[in-house]
């Protein structure tokens, strides 16, 4: 780069290169304003890529360098050190009227910036490199924007005059559980191993895509344990699902209030971590999951318990089909972060391997459910909402009174919206069976508040 012609092309690059995160664009305009001199594309060291040159050697013994002899493009790649130029023999290279080869290697960055171009067949396969170059999206680290990013635009920019890839998502470090950054002199290297060891693979994939792009992210047992956590009652709650789903039901299945809300819930988050992975926020789509999760595990899946066991009714039926679909449809979302996993729940219930299933489709749930039930199904959130609160108000008040869980509500007295009244009223006999309540009612109030009467021994609660 003779006086640095390319500058103002390359810094026209970088801003046509869609960042994630946008910030970090800044790092190799910094880099390439900064640059001053042409950059030496060989290094002196033993390993590498060989320089294919050779050099005539006088007949006083001193190497010419001002003639390299060059291999024709069918004889590449070709070791000088190893091997003598076209008219040459082996026995001549070193001596007077023979030849050299050049000692030192390529720079890593001579090799490592044609990346896209060897994987997308340059040279080899045209039709492949007509499809692939150029590509979509380079994931790579913060520390090496300035050489392998840098060096690969420069490639590209000089071969074909365009960016080699579209998009470029950048990671941030690693560091230890004190938040410094790993290295060898300071002895606080942490490697991955011992947490696999302990706490599992998933666990471990669940704790770096929360490591969001740009951000540094310490090494944290802890979230290593949420990790943990998620995998583990995501094969329970599965299990429980699929048990009973093959216990079966023969009953056609009717719309259910409470179910259609809750696959309704179901494809609105997988809407939006649909949209957050398209932005490469992949760590935002995997909060909005694991929120729907735990409130399916700890909600709804609780509510339709004891209707999942009943008698074989259309009620029944509607409630296995939405257990069915939103454990498949959790499963292929939890793939990419629990691979393990998600892979042995899929093998549970379904052929082939859940990696090669489709990623679920924004509402895809409701689709299913109104298939099987041969009708258009529309839903509305606020049943699932509704529920889901009165649920949780029956639970805190036992909380409050160190009672378990499972003991019996005398009598629950709702005092919700008007359009709540309703919502929880078409699935009062899910609510009364989960909470255990023998006698609900339901008054019409601006502010949501409940009155849960527990046991003999327990007094009166207002929330």
């Amino acid at each position: 780069m003779s006086g640095l012609p390319l500058r103002d092309r390359l810094l026209e690059r970088a801003h046509q290169l869609e960042w994630f995160p946008p910030h970090m664009r800044v790092r190799l305009e910094d880099w390439i304003r900064g640059l001053n001199q042409d950059w030496n594309v060989s290094r002196q060291r033993f390993f590498g890529i060989p320089i294919p040159v050779w050099y005539p050697v006088r007949a006083d013994g001193s190497v010419d360098w001002s003639r390299p002899i060059l291999p024709e493009a069918d004889e590449l790649p070709v070791d000088p050190q190893a091997e003598a130029p076209r008219g040459y023999v082996e026995e001549q290279r070193g001596k007077p009227r023979g030849f050299v080869g050049d000692p030192d290697v390529l720079d890593t960055w001579a090799t490592s910036s044609l990346t896209p171009q060897i994987a997308g067949g340059w040279g080899t396969d045209p039709e492949r490199f007509a499809k692939l170059f150029p590509m979509d999206l380079r994931p790579q680290g913060q520390e090496i924007i300035r050489t392998w990013l840098f060096y690969t635009l420069v490639r590209a920019e000089l071969s074909f005059g365009s960016l080699p890839w579209r998009r470029t998502l950048i990671s941030g470090w690693v560091l230890d559980p004190d938040r410094k950054k790993m290295s060898k002199s300071r002895g606080n290297v942490v490697t991955p191993m011992p947490l696999v060891e302990r706490f599992g693979a998933d666990a471990l994939r669940h704790w770096a895509a929360n490591g969001r792009p740009g951000v540094d992210t310490a090494a944290d047992e802890s979230q290593m344990r949420v990790g943990r956590r998620l995998a583990i009652k995501l094969a329970n709650v599965s299990r429980f699902a699929l048990q009973r789903v093959a216990a079966g039901a023969t009953a056609q299945p009717a719309r259910n209030e409470l179910d259609a809300s809750e696959l309704a819930a179901l494809d609105l988050a997988i809407g939006a971590a649909t949209e957050f992975l398209d932005a490469h926020d992949y760590a935002s789509a995997l909060g909005v999951l694991e929120e729907h999760f735990w409130s399916f595990c700890d909600n709804y899946v609780e509510l339709v318990k004891v209707r999942s066991y009943g008698d074989d009714t259309p009620g029944r039926s509607s409630a296995l089909l939405a257990l069915e679909v939103s454990t498949e449809l959790l499963v292929r979302a939890f793939a990419p972060y629990l691979p393990f996993v998600t892979e042995e729940v899929w093998s549970w219930f379904r052929d082939g391997f859940v990696h090669r299933a489709a990623w679920p489709q924004p509402g895809e749930a409701l689709r299913r459910y109104s298939s099987a039930l041969g009708r258009e199904v529309d839903a509305s959130l606020s049943v699932r909402e509704a529920v889901t609160w009165a649920l949780g108000q029956v639970r805190r008040a036992k909380t409050e009174a160190q009672r378990s869980l499972r003991s019996p509500v005398r009598r629950a007295v709702l005092h919700v919206p008007e359009a709540w009244v309703r919502a929880i009223d078409v699935a009062r006999d899910d609510l009364v069976a989960a909470g255990g309540i023998e006698q609900l009612e339901l008054q019409v109030a601006s502010t949501p508040s409940a009155a849960v009467e527990l046991g003999e021994a327990d007094a009166q609660g207002r929330t």
